[in-house]
């Protein structure tokens, strides 16, 4: 079989969200199928880490799509000339993008429609582009795949799509995270928040992740307990950063208040392993892969009651209204000083782990592409990534 992927979001040193699915579930795919063979469709010079084996065809289609008029270039214009040459017999696109012009059969994941709660996070021009096109999208593909239950009732109520087109295929943390010993745990103090406690954020700075409340939430907890907790912020800017450096400027506490900038990976494990909680007040997300990956590393968590977070979370969590700030700072409080709450949601997170895997991941994403290779007809797992 040949199987084509929209690989884009493949970028050494820059693995975020939906480019950490791309490469987990790309080389598992590539690693456990030597006799497919796999065209790999970049934007842009790629890395040969990304070539995972002797079956991948690394192919660099112009232009870098990173803008609207690009995006529109590159789906409509370029890949489909891509796929006419090379002509695969099926196309995994894991960006929520797909080729509206392309004959190629499809599948096609979403990981949110984050863009449809919250219009007024994402840039004007960005968000014409997703709602005009994601359910024209979703409508073309073959198949859906959802990184949550949420998601997939989500896409299906949305925008119509039948709950037979839409399968869930979860997500799964990184393999080099697990829990520290103590001589860890107080190398990750002393290196990141001069030796003392520190509550943890990971993940994209942006409006939706609302940051500027757990930083007022913080500052509140400070001021109520005196503890001598930091609270370490560890992602890039992505955009709108005004409401979060407001929150910091006003903050009593902001020098106990740190910004890592983005994190490289072989550096997350200490940084992760070493907090006394991990916090993910965010206000919508489609999965929420950090919190898998607290529980990894045996953190305990609050997070928001809201979207895919309860799914996700479980009974690992504390689970808080991201829009009160009060509720944000009281979990922070109980969990600072309830060391037995501490261990139930710790263990609870081992349990909670149990359930996402990337083989799982894969195993579902190879499937479906068999099923859409084959017309839908034929529902063998001849693709069995991790078997």
């Amino acid at each position: 079989m040949k199987i084509a992927i929209n690989t884009r979001f493949l970028l050494a040193g820059r693995l975020e969200g939906i480019g950490r699915y791309t490469h987990e579930v790309c080389r598992r795919l590539v690693e456990a199928c030597p006799e497919h063979e796999f065209f790999f469709f970049f934007d842009r010079p790629y890395s040969e880490t990304f070539c995972y084996a002797n079956n991948v065809n690394p192919i660099v289609v112009p232009p870098p799509a990173r803008h609207p008029v690009l995006w529109y270039a590159w789906f409509e214009w370029a890949l489909p000339l891509a796929l006419r040459y090379y002509k695969p017999d099926v196309l995994f696109s894991p960006d929520g993008y797909l080729s509206l012009s392309a004959k190629t059969p499809t599948v096609l994941t979403i990981h949110d429609l984050a863009f449809e709660h919250f219009q007024e996070h994402v840039p004007g021009l960005v968000n014409r582009y997703y709602r005009h096109f994601t359910p024209r999208y979703c409508r073309r593909a073959q198949h859906i795949l959802t990184v949550s239950g949420y998601t997939a009732e989500d896409v299906a109520a949305r925008y119509g799509i039948s709950t037979e087109k839409v399968s869930v295929c979860g997500n799964a943390g990184r393999s080099s995270l697990q829990p520290l010993e103590e001589s860890g745990k107080a190398e990750a103090r002393s290196r990141y928040a001069e030796g003392a406690p520190y509550w943890l954020y990971v993940g994209a700075i942006h409006p939706r992740k609302n940051i500027h409340r757990l930083i007022e939430a913080f500052d509140a907890f400070k001021r109520q307990t005196g503890h001598p907790a930091r609270l370490i912020l560890a992602g890039r800017f992505a955009w709108q950063p005004g409401p979060v450096l407001a929150a910091f400027e006003a903050a009593a506490h902001k020098a106990h208040i740190h910004f890592t900038g983005f994190v490289p990976d072989e550096e997350l494990p200490l940084l992760m392993g070493g907090a006394m909680g991990f916090v993910y007040p965010s206000l919508f997300e489609g999965f929420g892969l950090p919190l898998l990956e607290a529980m990894q590393v045996e953190v305990p968590i609050i997070t928001s009651a809201v979207s895919s977070m309860p799914e996700v979370a479980g009974p690992a969590a504390l689970l808080i209204d991201p829009y009160r700030v009060e509720d944000i700072s009281s979990a922070m409080a109980r969990l600072a000083y309830d060391e037995p709450l501490q261990q139930q949601l710790i263990a609870c997170g081992r349990q909670q782990q149990q359930h996402y895997s990337w083989e799982k991941t894969a195993e579902i994403v190879a499937a479906s592409l068999y099923e859409v290779a084959n017309g839908g007809g034929d529902k063998r797992k001849q693709l069995r990534p991790g078997q």
